[in-house]
């Protein structure tokens, strides 16, 4: 009977940094196509643009390298109005490596987009979970972006997006990443979303957004 009743207990989700790397970069890549679906018009332009495909294919295929690599401090998605230039929306995921032993300084990159590292405030290591809880985290973000609808004002026109990644400054850089600003909105309004955390790594989300005039 106590066999059978350890059996099933729930358990727990120990990570290794490569695993843990992956579900994080998996997030990252989930969560540009949702906010990209989720109020933009671009569900066809995602799933049948070739062309959209391909950028996004190549920003994962790097950023699973840096995360491997434990390179990354914050991955940042800017929408961008066609008409105006103006940033509209600026969604930031801020990424903690759990025991990672120093800050490193940061150079910013990007492709279309942006690599700089802010400094890596230490965290105590959070608390052993289950893989469930650790993906009931996940959809619980997944869930408060595509419900932003009721908060987020209605963009008009055309837009676009770039992908920012803050990597470390000796990360290597492939030369179709370039340099960039932070895409920061001037006077937005901000509202942090809810975390999730693994063995490694802790994920936090900030939304910011252009006020309507």
């Amino acid at each position: 009977m106590s066999v059978e009743r350890e059996r099933n207990k729930p358990k727990v989700h120990k990570l290794p940094l490569k695993g843990s790397s992956k579900l994080v970069a998996e997030f990252f890549q989930f969560s540009i196509n949702t906010i990209l679906v989720k109020k933009y018009g671009l569900t066809m332009l995602v799933s049948s643009d070739d062309q959209v495909k391909a950028y996004i294919k190549k920003i994962m295929g790097q950023l699973d390298k840096w995360m491997i690599g434990g390179k990354i401090s914050k991955l940042v998605v800017v929408i961008t109005s066609k008409d105006t230039g103006e940033h509209v929306e600026r969604w930031q995921f801020d990424v903690q490596i759990i025991n990672k032993s120093s800050s490193k300084k940061s150079s910013k990159k990007s492709a279309d987009k942006e690599n700089a590292a802010p400094e890596n405030a230490a965290a105590a290591p959070p608390a052993e979970k289950t893989e469930a809880e650790i993906q009931s985290e996940i959809q619980s973000i997944f869930r408060q972006i595509t419900a932003s609808v009721t908060f987020l004002p209605q963009l008009d026109g055309d837009c676009t997006f770039n992908v920012l990644v803050y990597a470390d400054a000796d990360s290597e850089v492939p030369m179709e990443w370039g340099d960039s600003d932070a895409k920061e909105i001037k006077n937005g309004e901000k509202v942090q979303l809810r975390s999730f955390s693994t063995s490694n790594h802790k994920v936090d989300t900030l939304v910011s957004y252009r006020i309507g005039d």
